[in-house]
Parts: structure tokens; C-alpha cells; sequence
């Protein structure tokens, strides 16, 4: 089943149909924002700090993240840091793996936090460009597409 390699193993004594009926649910709401859980979410959540400690320090490790992103400038910044440090070191792969991306593009992220800077309308711009060129497919000369991008997208 899905859920259950999302959940991890087992712990010992509770049986494997149980674990993978029941964590299903809980497992599909791990991607919410703690402040719009319900209470019966909460205490899903809850459940899954007692029986799996690895999702739920997974899940606490997003929303840290998820919270440097919300907050802007310095605490944004020391927050990261602190981030990075328990990332590291939390024996997760895919979250080791993105601390090592995070540090890697660590220049355009602290742009991003502290001065609000961000490579989202180049990218608009790359990706408008690539549906033009797929568009001009049939066109004879390559004047004609650059003409079809200086009116769509601008000078």
C-alpha cells in the first residue's frame, strides 16, 4: 500500500494490516499547516509522535522549513541556520539530501529571505519563451519567432 511506505516499518507488537489501515489518514494530512488542523487531526498527529518517531520528527522538520520561508530578514536567516544544523544531522536521506541542496544554493536563498529577491519572473519568462518556440514550430525563418516573443513577451 501506499501509506505505508510513507509511514516507515512497523514498531514491534502492533500488526502490519492495522498500521497500514490506520495510518493512511494521518499520513495524507501531514501536509497541512499545523494552525488548520482539526482536533481529531491533532490527535492523529499526536498518535503518530507516540508510534512513529521518524515520520513525526519528518513532519516537524517541514514545518521548521516551512517556517523560515513564512518569516523574512534575520530571523528568517537564523532560523535557517538552525534548520540546516538539525537537517543535517537527523538521519532522514531525503532531508539530509535537502540540506545539502539548501547549502548548495545558499547565496539565492538568503537573497530570497532577506531581501525579497527572486528569479520567478525569469523563469516565467524562460518558460513563455519554450511554448513560443514549440508554437513556431512550422515557421520558416527564426525571425518570425523572435517577432512572435518581442510581442508577447515585451522588449
Amino acid at each position: 500500500m501506499r501509506s505505508a511506505g510513507r509511514c516507515g516499518t512497523p514498531p514491534a507488537g502492533v500488526a502490519t494490516l492495522r498500521w497500514r489501515v490506520s495510518s493512511r489518514a494521518p499520513a495524507t494530512r501531514c501536509g497541512e499547516n499545523p494552525e488548520d488542523l482539526t482536533r481529531r487531526q491533532r490527535g492523529k498527529l499526536a498518535w503518530i509522535a507516540q508510534v512513529n518517531n521518524r515520520l513525526y520528527r519528518a513532519y516537524l522538520l517541514k514545518e521548521q522549513l516551512r517556517l523560515v520561508f513564512k518569516l523574512k530578514g534575520v530571523r528568517a536567516t537564523v532560523l535557517l541556520e538552525a534548520w540546516l544544523s538539525w537537517a543535517r544531522r537527523c538521519r532522514i536521506p531525503a532531508f539530509v539530501q535537502l540540506a545539502k541542496a539548501v547549502t548548495a544554493h545558499r547565496a539565492s536563498i538568503q537573497a530570497a529571505l532577506t531581501e525579497g529577491l527572486s528569479g520567478g519572473l525569469v523563469e516565467s519568462t524562460n518558460t513563455k519563451i519554450r511554448l513560443l518556440t514549440r508554437v513556431a514550430f512550422g515557421f520558416r525563418s527564426p525571425e518570425a519567432l523572435i517577432a512572435l516573443a518581442m510581442l508577447s513577451v515585451g522588449s
